[in-house]
């Protein structure tokens, strides 16, 4: 173990789910250990104890944001046979677009960018690695002919594009309707070129 990833213990992660709470509401981008640590009821040292640094303590935030997305990638995993890349956009869609998701997505939003305009600092990574995941997900729609070939991987790149263009909408605006339906439209197109024909 080095100095900057502690041994795990009950009270680190307690700690980090009252801490990612706060992150969720919060933010990240200019956190302060002194109010983060009255907030989750311990202080700025035990903090840098348990977590090695601040940095430290930011990696473990982003990698538990990090679980909650993997969690719902294995549950459209978990749905057994494919239904589809336009349905299974269709389903992250409306997973993104759920107001109980709003903070999770606000944070990898902040997570994203900062992994592009600093990237050799805690946030190193974040942003390639959420693509390879999601893009991962979206092949795994795709059928195994088409997956591993330059057309379905432009198509599921442009998938992603499309739900993460939407997301920012959603989040920015609050209008549900209109980035559901341009979202849903899209979707309509991909479905009506990949047909037959």
């Amino acid at each position: 173990m080095t100095a900057s990833s502690p041994a795990p213990s009950a009270r680190r992660d307690e700690l980090l789910e009252l801490a990612y709470m706060y992150a969720l509401e919060h933010g990240l981008a200019d956190v302060s250990l002194r109010p983060l640590a009255a907030a989750v009821g311990s202080s700025p040292g035990v903090l840098m104890f348990l977590f090695g640094s601040k940095e430290g303590l930011v990696r473990a935030l982003l990698a538990r944001a990090r679980s909650d997305e993997l969690a719902l990638l294995s549950d459209l995993r978990r749905t057994g046979d494919s239904p589809g890349l336009g349905a299974v956009a269709a389903q992250v869609w409306t997973w993104l677009a759920a107001d109980r998701h709003r903070p999770l997505l606000v944070l990898w939003v902040e997570a994203y960018a900062r992994s592009l305009v600093d990237p050799d600092g805690p946030w190193s990574g974040f942003g390639r690695g959420t693509v390879d995941d999601w893009l991962e997900v979206l092949a795994g729609a795709q059928p195994a002919t088409e997956r591993d070939s330059p057309d379905g991987t432009a198509e599921r790149t442009l998938v992603l594009a499309v739900l993460r263009g939407a997301l920012l909408d959603l989040l920015a605006t609050g209008d549900l309707t209109r980035t559901t339906e341009a979202v849903h439209r899209q979707l309509r197109a991909l479905l009506a070129d990949v047909g037959p024909g």
